[in-house]
């Protein structure tokens, strides 16, 4: 997966320790909108243990949760990773009265697999403890990510009913639900890729990840695998894939839609024409149109 390594670099918004949010980001919420920024959900000071929730204005009650997890191969981008391109989308989730809350985690580079799997489950508990604070309804919680960050929101939606240990930093996570995903190219079945990825290449993103080759870890591709976890009780499902990514093929995307499909989960496959990895060619109308269909169906 060297063409995903490459092509991450060039979505780097910000890397400062702390950064407070841009302008330029802040530019693509709606006038008004409340932001808190660089909330520690793990009780620690690094910069992969912060959180960002933003508000719409004259906020009243508590409000369904969607929560962002950025892309990067693991292991770049920060918090504000893809919102340049999705614009209108981020907009969005405001004007309808969704609380949003974009989410780092640890990179690979600093700690391999799960650690990422257990700072976002950690951030997702902390959000949960702290609902009321923030004006978040915590059983109306949806989770969108994209490229690693579609990966990493599968795999906590999909694994969040398994019990599975080494996902939780303190061994046992707060007893949160997921009530829908919202997948971006993710990768969702290493031992798939395996055509794919750069066996021999010790920067290959996947690689990186967990720490060895998927043919020297197997059975760590297979726990990092959100299809692992697919069963009956698992949340609906909203994926859009790019038809010509060359960094994580579409077929991983039909492959988790076909093992949802496989046990009765809700699932629905937008394969992009001729969209790359990433890009505005996601955030049309079209697709918005069907986001807010899906999040008003399973949060409101």
């Amino acid at each position: 997966m060297k063409a995903l390594n490459i092509i991450v670099c060039i979505l780097v918004i910000s890397t400062c320790v702390n950064a407070q949010i841009p302008e330029k980001i802040k530019r693509i919420f709606p006038e008004g909108t409340i932001m808190h920024d660089n909330l520690a959900y793990a009780g620690d000071t690094l910069k992969g243990h912060k959180l960002d929730i933003y508000l719409p204005q004259n906020v009243k009650g508590n409000l369904p949760l969607v929560v962002w997890i950025h892309g990067g191969a693991w292991k770049l981008n920060d918090k504000f990773a893809d919102m340049g391109y999705m614009r209108n989308t981020v907009s969005s989730f405001i004007e309808q009265g969704y609380a949003l809350a974009s989410i780092d985690y640890r990179y690979s580079t600093d700690a391999i697999f799960p650690a990422q799997i257990q700072d976002c489950n950690q951030a997702i508990s902390w959000l949960y403890t702290n609902a009321e604070k923030y004006h978040i309804d915590k059983h109306r919680i949806a989770l969108v990510g994209f490229s690693a960050g579609g990966h990493l929101a599968s795999l906590l939606a999909l694994s969040n009913n398994n019990d599975v240990k080494q996902f939780s930093a303190r061994g046992k996570n707060v007893p949160f639900k997921i009530k829908a995903v919202i997948d971006f190219y993710g990768p969702s079945n290493f031992l798939a890729l395996i055509p794919k990825v750069e066996i021999n290449d010790p920067t290959d993103a996947v690689t990186s990840l967990l720490g060895a080759t998927i043919l020297e870890r197997p059975d760590l591709a297979t726990m990092a695998s959100p299809t692992t976890y697919v069963d009956p009780n698992d949340p609906p499902f909203l994926i859009f894939h790019g038809e010509k990514d060359e960094s994580v093929p579409y077929t991983q995307s039909v492959l988790l839609n076909s093992y949802l499909r496989k046990v009765n989960v809700k699932s629905e496959l937008t394969v992009v024409p001729n969209a790359p990895h990433y890009g505005e060619m996601f955030d049309v109308e079209s697709y918005r149109t069907k986001i807010s269909s899906f999040l008003k169906t399973h949060l409101k």
